[in-house]
């Protein structure tokens, strides 16, 4: 196509396009995004404004939701930035979201954890808590987006679980949406059972600026002469494929520079990695976070417990360590996101330097699939755990407590006092959303893309 630029009012448009042509995984799927589809920059105009909206055109461009779940637009890059690196408007509540019945479209939430030093952390409302409603609107499937993402103050409606049956009691808690950022290291401690020293990690989202915390964390259980490890993934969405890959390396360590896991793009961009840069496919296990040594656990077998919520860089790392050590997954089924993305902005190279000053909309597609150093990655349905125990409003526990009930089922495992697992008490009801996926939270990205690659293709 020729090098004339597009009309001012139709630059976000191109942008858009331009960047799925060169990076979107299904490129090749998508007519519209053919290399030869528009002859010269004058035809791609004029596909172009048939879309008034930079939104309609970003879903006019994707392959069916059903296959492409994640990728998405945003028009303000500092909140995506922002995101990216666990730092939001928030609340500090963190909730899932559950249908009340398999054939309604009511929907209720409850209290997962609630963030230190956020406002939620100031008032009357703990794990467990249930709401139904918002400022007096039951929650649907339909509004729940409006009630509780667009607004900086609101209040929920509570209620109660008796008998399998979410009844309202009358309490209600208001809680302020505040510039929030979230340290992902959230429990971390030393469980002494017999013979056993446990380490309990908590983490919460893969935040590259805290990977140096990370590793203090394991700094502390290594001191502490840890003989297992239980890695609490239940709520973690995912985040940077490099800080998935330290977490990997920290838990072992006995596998510096061999394949944690692989890349796979569309064909142009795979063809390019395959012919300049081909360890650019490769996630390798490291020993070190720059020049700061990782502090290793050496271990050969880890506990990891997971939800429905469990997402993207948190299976990378359950599919990534598979080949290498016992995994022992107890919970629920995972996700089932295999796929990643990049942050493409509009300029010269898609990175951040030069971008247009005339707007701030920047991209999030999925451009490659990541597959385990066996060469699997199709878990799209999610990851199967070992021991199947979903959690349950009838019985939460506390998080970190020995009785909890993921938590005691893996120190049963480790210490071979565990009977067999029950099937989970009370009533089911169907998973709906969670905090992390309504605000676009459960992403594997890579970082970087090579400065080389435009001026290759």
């Amino acid at each position: 196509m020729d090098d004339v630029p597009a009309p001012q009012n139709l630059e976000i448009n191109d942008f858009i396009w331009k960047g799925l042509n060169l990076y979107y995984l299904w490129q090749a799927d998508v007519p519209n995004l053919a290399d030869n589809r528009f002859a010269n920059q004058s035809e791609l105009n004029n596909f172009l404004a048939q879309y008034t909206k930079p939104e309609d055109l970003f879903d006019a461009l994707r392959v069916d939701k059903s296959i492409d779940r994640f990728s998405w637009i945003v028009s303000d890059y500092n909140e995506l930035e922002g995101m990216l690196q666990g730092t939001t408007k928030n609340d500090g509540m963190d909730f899932g979201l559950y249908y009340k019945s398999s054939g309604s479209n009511d929907i209720f939430g409850f209290v997962r954890y609630i963030i230190p030093n956020s406002d939620a952390s100031t008032k009357n409302i703990k794990r467990g808590d249930i709401f139904y409603a918002v400022n007096g609107t039951q929650l649907t499937a339909s509004n729940y987006q409006t009630l509780l993402l667009n607004a900086e103050t609101y209040t929920l409606n509570l209620a109660d679980y008796n008998n399998g049956q979410i009844t309202p009691n009358g309490k209600s808690v208001t809680l302020t949406k505040t510039e929030l950022s979230e340290n992902p290291i959230f429990l971390n401690k030393v469980i002494v059972n017999g013979t056993h020293k446990i380490g309990y990690l908590m983490y919460n989202g893969f935040y590259s600026n805290y990977d140096t915390q990370l590793n203090d964390a394991f700094a502390s259980l290594k001191s502490q002469g840890v003989t297992d490890l239980v890695l609490d993934l239940r709520y973690n969405s995912g985040g940077s494929v490099q800080s998935a890959t330290r977490l990997a390396s920290m838990i072992t360590g006995q596998f510096t520079d061999k394949v944690f896991s692989k890349q796979r793009w569309n064909d142009k961009i795979n063809a390019y990695f395959e012919s300049e840069d081909p360890d650019a496919l490769k996630n390798l296990f490291t020993s070190t976070i720059g020049s700061t040594p990782i502090n290793s656990l050496n271990l050969t077998k880890i506990y990891i417990l997971t939800t429905k919520s469990t997402a993207s860089a948190s299976e990378l790392v359950i599919n990534g360590l598979k080949p290498y050590i016992d995994v022992v997954q107890i919970g629920d089924i995972t996700t089932g996101k295999n796929v990643g993305s990049i942050t493409i902005y509009d300029s010269p190279t898609f990175g951040k330097e030069n971008r247009n000053p005339n707007h701030r909309y920047a991209m999030q597609p999925i451009v490659l699939k990541i597959v385990n150093a066996s060469d699997f990655g199709d878990y799209f349905n999610g990851l199967t755990p070992t021991y199947s125990l979903k959690e349950n409003l009838n019985n939460l526990g506390v998080l970190g407590d020995s009785a909890e009930p993921l938590l005691s089922t893996a120190i049963g495992k480790i210490t071979g006092t565990a009977k067999m697992v029950k099937i989970t008490e009370g009533k089911q009801f169907p998973y709906f959303e969670d905090a992390k996926s309504i605000s676009g939270q459960n992403q594997m990205y890579v970082e970087k893309v090579p400065a080389g690659l435009l001026k290759s293709l």
